[in-house]
């Protein structure tokens, strides 16, 4: 069942995705609130952290993945 549930999500989150690029509104993809959020154009520390959050976030998917075990 849960396959199914992040299949919807997955969808969905593809469809609206789609739909934003197509329609170029400003702020309405992902990488343009998650820019926003950080404040990665004007500030250092929103560019650090982002670095630090997306580096460990990858890192720990990556051994999650292939490991099985986290």
């Amino acid at each position: 069942m849960s396959w199914l549930v992040w299949s919807v999500w997955t969808a969905a989150f593809a469809l609206y995705e789609t739909w934003a690029l197509i329609n170029r509104k400003d702020n309405d993809t992902l990488s343009e609130n998650v820019r926003r959020l950080f404040r990665v154009r004007t500030s250092k520390l929103g560019r650090a952290l982002f670095t630090i959050g997306w580096t460990g976030f990858s890192g720990w998917f990556l051994l999650h993945i292939l490991n099985e075990t986290m």
